[in-house]
């Protein structure tokens, strides 16, 4: 009886001395392994000076710089200007390689660019290529409306008459080839008018309008009432005389 009293003694012992021993042991290799530092949170290893040095599984590896030191982060997801890249070694934090990119997919196509710029096909652009309209709410280029070549200006006319004015209009179409993406993006004009002079002024076989001549006229007309008025004054003082 004393002997199993003894036994069940000795192994209460052991047992507090593991469980006294092992939380600091616990606690050490936690230590070792994040360190004191904040940024060492998510690494398998990390260093006082560099910080984080391998990520855990499924997070990235980020290399942060800052002046002219930097340091290692283990991150859920890449920041601005950088995209995940997995391997079999270690997740890694890789920079786009777009020109005024925010956030990129892979390398070389970006998935949303910097404010100002527009979306096309991976790139970014300050306005959108030809036969594309952008579209504002989404800062992207889509499909705009595709015109045909302009038509030959066609005959001048004026009232629907090719003769008989000095003055008429010309015009020239084209065709639209292909709608636009959405119908709120306008198409561009497809009809185009301007001023131009008639080949003939006067129609061939109608009445040339008679040059009128009352200025002449009322001009004879009034130096024959003067005359005729003279005469009469001149007559009159005639008789009194």
């Amino acid at each position: 009886m004393q002997f199993r009293l003894f036994s069940f003694a000795l192994i209460i012992l052991n047992c507090m001395d593991y469980g006294h021993c092992q939380p600091g042991r616990w606690r050490r290799s936690k230590r070792a392994n994040y360190g004191p530092n904040p940024i060492c949170k998510g690494c398998l290893s990390c260093s006082k000076d560099n910080g984080c040095i391998r990520c855990q599984h499924k997070l990235f590896f980020f290399l942060r710089r800052e002046g002219m030191r930097q340091y290692g982060e283990c991150l859920h997801s890449c920041p601005s200007g950088y995209y995940g890249l997995r391997t079999p070694d270690m997740n890694r934090c890789s920079r786009c390689r777009i020109e005024n990119c925010d956030s990129c997919f892979s390398r070389d196509f970006c998935t949303k660019c910097k404010t100002g710029f527009y979306s096309h096909r991976g790139r970014c652009f300050r306005g959108c290529p030809a036969g594309f309209a952008a579209l504002e709410e989404l800062m992207e280029c889509v499909e705009g409306c595709e015109v045909g070549q302009w038509s030959e200006w066609g005959t001048c006319s004026r009232n629907n008459k090719t003769c008989g004015f000095k003055w008429g209009l010309e015009t020239r179409t084209r065709q639209i080839v292909k709608k636009p993406a959405k119908d709120t993006i306008p198409c561009p004009t497809i009809a185009e008018s301007r001023r131009c002079k008639m080949a003939m002024r006067h129609c061939p076989g109608g009445r040339r309008p008679a040059k009128t001549k009352d200025k002449k006229k009322k001009k004879k007309n009034l130096m024959e009432r003067a005359q005729k008025q003279h005469s009469i004054f001149l007559a009159t003082d005639k008789t009194s005389q």
